[in-house]
């Protein structure tokens, strides 16, 4: 959760609650964040925003009930701060968060709203006709229309985003604090975390994006500004914390840029950061070789690919145009440069209370097959509210668990227990088919491997670990250590000399013209 208590003053504060007030190894361990807000905590940070004229909330759905918590808090102590709550929450369902107290909430694209919307508190005007916004006044709501989404030339005139500086973070028994680049460590480690686009091209029925592109069909597109920008963003937070030894785009689909754009943002990358870099969100239907070869040559050392289920029967009930036969081809693209990456990591759904014996099969059979080495990043389907998926769940009296608890741990079934195993260890094809016929779906009367599921992610995460170590990447392994590596100049001279860096044939589609040695 962040809390901004002015814009564009002089005096303007930057809070942030970290997701996890409590990080341990056990909380790693067991996949969920130990260090639930108590009361104490929701007082103390109501306390420091209290005085504010100002106070705008972001969060995500899963941390809403913090968010109402330290707003209902704030106004026992107060009544004279204008609250806003923007952020992901209040666009999927505002019809919840217009149940806190906030006097606004930002339902689109805020950059530019939330500027004309404080423009006007401050000039004395009548602001409630800002788009992009819903006010109430008692029990009264006003909803406004949507604004046209940022175009690309709109987004090349935002400044950077809040990295550094006068950010303050919240801590247990001590309040807020100023951060320090210890906070940054343990929260990234080596890496700065970014998005350059906005934007998706698929309509998948449990992602937020859903809802983006029922506000505005335009969503579908991707909107960025250019590669000079990018490149600047990331000099300017090198400028900050000279420790930054890589980066990470967590855009939702970057492989679905067009070719010349992803050339022009490899030469200046490669010219002018020369850092490792992951890409995050490739959909495998955008998977394509020259953009691997191009990415690569500029400095890609990873990526994050969504698979989400090996069911055909599933990925088609979650609306998600994706064939099996796309996904394995774009996993053997990614395993031409497994040489030059550090594994991928690939995104599946387990846990969904519709999917039969043979959907489950589906899965590990499609886990089974794929190139080696690869990762994982293992979600227990939860509800976004307001989604299509909800819909669709709720239509066939299926009741999950709410998204607030998404850092849950996976249901102990043998089924998750191979899905770890199955990471780090290939069995023999007869042992594999005795090991499935211990499968059964999630909701089926079974018993619960605990142990054993704790053992094979000890496993999983030791083997992640040591994998990433190995590059001298630290952008998962957070903490001082991976500074302490930076600091010796090791980390440095590992990409430098140690790391193999992938130089393209001549007969590269990105190579001609433009990329040179």
């Amino acid at each position: 959760m962040v809390a901004y208590t002015e814009c564009f003053n002089s005096d303007t504060h930057c809070y942030y609650v970290s997701t996890n007030l409590n990080r341990s190894m056990l909380s790693l361990m067991f996949s969920s964040y130990g260090g639930q807000a108590t009361g104490d905590d929701i007082d103390a940070m109501a306390s420091e925003l209290a005085d504010a004229d100002l106070i705008g909330f972001s969060s995500m759905t899963g941390y809403a009930g913090l968010t109402k918590a330290v707003i209902a808090r704030v106004r026992e102590k107060t009544k004279h701060p204008f609250i806003v709550w923007g952020g992901i929450h209040p666009i999927i369902f505002p019809e919840d968060a217009i149940l806190s107290q906030a006097d606004a909430l930002c339902t689109g694209e805020g950059e530019f709203a939330f500027h004309e919307l404080v423009q006007a508190i401050k000039a004395g005007k009548d602001y409630r006709g800002t788009r992009n916004f819903w006010f109430k006044e008692g029990q009264s709501v006003q909803k406004n229309d949507f604004r046209p989404l940022m175009t690309n030339t709109e987004m090349e005139q935002l400044p950077f985003p809040k990295y550094g500086g006068r950010e303050l973070i919240y801590k247990r028994k001590h309040g807020f604090i100023p951060t320090r680049p210890a906070d940054y460590l343990n929260s990234s480690g080596l890496a700065y975390l970014t998005l350059w686009t906005i934007g998706c091209p698929f309509h998948c029925a449990y992602c937020g994006n859903s809802k983006f592109i029922a506000n505005d069909k335009n969503y579908k597109k991707i909107r960025h500004p250019s590669p000079r920008y990018v490149i600047d963003e990331v000099k300017r937070a090198r400028a900050t914390h000279p420790f930054v030894s890589s980066v990470s785009f967590h855009d939702d689909s970057f492989m679905a840029l067009d070719l010349p754009t992803i050339r022009e943002f490899a030469v200046l990358w490669r010219k002018e950061i020369g850092l490792p870099f992951a890409v995050y969100g490739v959909i495998p239907n955008y998977a394509r070789d020259e953009k691997f070869e191009i990415l690569t040559w500029a400095g890609m050392n990873r990526i994050r690919m969504g698979i989400q289920s090996g069911s055909q029967r599933i990925l088609d009930f979650y609306r998600r145009p994706t064939s099996i036969d796309k996904i394995e081809k774009a996993a053997a693209i990614v395993s031409k440069f497994k040489k030059y990456h550090i594994p991928p990591t690939y995104d599946i759904i387990v846990d969904n209370p519709i999917e039969t014996r043979q959907d489950v099969l589906d899965t590990l059979e499609l886990l089974y097959r794929l190139p080696r080495p690869y990762f994982l990043l293992i979600f227990s389907l939860k509800i976004i509210p307001n989604t299509e998926l909800e819909r669709s769940f709720k239509e066939q009296g299926v009741e999950l668990d709410s998204i607030d608890k998404y850092y849950s741990v996976l249901a102990p079934t043998f089924a998750n227990l191979l899905v770890y195993m199955l990471t780090f260890y290939k069995p023999s094809r007869r042992r594999f088919e005795k090991l499935l016929e211990k499968v059964k779906p999630v909701r089926a009367p079974q018993p619960e491997y605990r142990f054993w599921t704790f053992c094979m992610r000890f496993l999983y995460l030791c083997n992640k670990a040591l994998t990433h170590l190995k590059f001298m990447d630290f952008s998962v392994i957070t903490g001082v250590s991976g500074y302490i590596f930076w600091k010796l100049g090791i980390v440095g001279f590992w990409n430098r000399f140690i790391t193999p860096k992938y130089r393209p044939n001549h007969d590269c589609p990105g190579h001609k013209n433009q990329l040179t040695d």
